[in-house]
């Protein structure tokens, strides 16, 4: 019983990566949006699209890190 609920925890913590995919989409579209009607600008924007992916794949890493916590660190005794 207490395997089935840590392997649906673990699944569960993993749904977070397809917000996160979402999300990155929607940064680098908007980046692409941005440049298409200003892009003198082009550079700076740049440089908030970097930032705003590498904030949303930060975010992202604590999902697989909290599923191999749940499945590897909670042991059934």
């Amino acid at each position: 019983m207490l395997e089935g609920a840590k392997s649906i925890g673990a699944g569960a913590a993993t749904i977070a990566l397809t917000g996160a995919a979402i999300s990155i989409g929607n940064v680098l579209s908007s980046s692409i949006h941005s440049v298409a009607r200003n892009p003198s600008l082009a550079k700076q924007l740049f440089g908030y699209a970097i930032l705003g992916f590498a904030l949303t794949e930060a975010i992202a890493s604590f999902s697989p890190m909290m599923a191999f916590f749940i499945s590897f660190v909670f042991q059934v005794r």
